[in-house]
């Protein structure tokens, strides 16, 4: 199954911090629903644009989402006190947004996680910054992963974000995500792959187009997930049509539905 993660419920949205700031549960429970309608399989809560009052806002986008739909969560925080304690909030598994190789984030994050029922991404940073080529997002994520799995939690919990960055500053950017991709899956065997899609059209006229060409070569690289946007009709579209074409799709029959029900445009 290919993981999408539903990017809308994200402060750095302008209606979303608006909603949470006037709590207005009506519009985040909806847009809950509308992208598990959509086939999200997470939906992604973040409300770090509210600073020094993110855990307060986080929190209740937590409750209000909960309440609305059953599928589980991916909290993004860049605290780990604040993940620790979502952890204890959810009844769930939650899928936490992000571990990386940072001093300041690492060992935190890890003993916030230790012994819980979630799922981690692993983001390949660490204290250098952005990884320069493929082959060191690779090391990343052989450290990352080894690190994970010291603490119990088993390799199909982990998914490594290999850091997309946007091609506007280095055309080779893409090349570098495919490359990266398929290193991951080759030393890491049965680790899931999960990015954040939308950033390599950072930058660029034209954005979605690229993201939906993007998704099709990243599933062609064995991208197992994707942070993105289920409401974007063209773009699930093309995610469903690339998975029956890489033979992801037992006898069509997934896409043969999707048609069925006027998602493939």
């Amino acid at each position: 199954m290919f993981t999408i993660v539903g990017e809308r419920l994200n402060t750095s949205r302008k209606p979303v911090k608006e909603a949470v700031r006037q709590r207005d549960a009506a519009f985040v429970a909806q847009e809950a629903r509308r992208q598990v309608d959509a086939g999200a399989h997470w939906i992604e809560v973040n409300a770090g644009t509210f600073g020094e009052d993110e855990q307060e806002h986080l929190f209740w986008l937590m409750d209000v989402v909960a309440k609305a739909v059953d599928a589980p969560m991916a909290v993004d925080s860049a605290s780990p006190a604040t993940i620790a304690q979502a952890l204890e909030r959810s009844d769930r598994t939650v899928m936490v947004n992000s571990i990386s190789l940072e001093t300041n984030r690492f060992e935190p994050v890890l003993t916030a996680v230790e012994g819980k029922n979630c799922h981690l991404v692993a983001l390949c940073m660490n204290d250098a910054g952005m990884p320069r080529d493929a082959e060191e997002v690779v090391d990343r994520a052989v450290r990352l992963v080894e690190g994970i799995e010291s603490t119990g939690i088993p390799r199909d919990r982990i998914h490594v974000d290999p850091l997309i960055q946007p091609v506007a500053t280095d055309a080779s950017k893409g090349v570098m995500a495919m490359d990266s991709i398929r290193g991951i899956h080759q030393r890491l065997p049965g680790v899931n792959t999960l990015c954040g899609l939308s950033n390599i059209s950072f930058g660029m006229p034209q954005r979605k187009a690229i993201n939906r060409c993007f998704l099709a070569l990243l599933l062609s690289a064995g991208l197992t997930g994707a942070i993105l946007d289920p409401l974007d009709t063209p773009l699930m579209s093309m995610m469903m049509t690339g998975k029956m074409l890489l033979a992801k799709d037992p006898y069509c029959m997934g896409y043969v539905k999707a048609a069925q029900a006027g998602k493939i445009v």
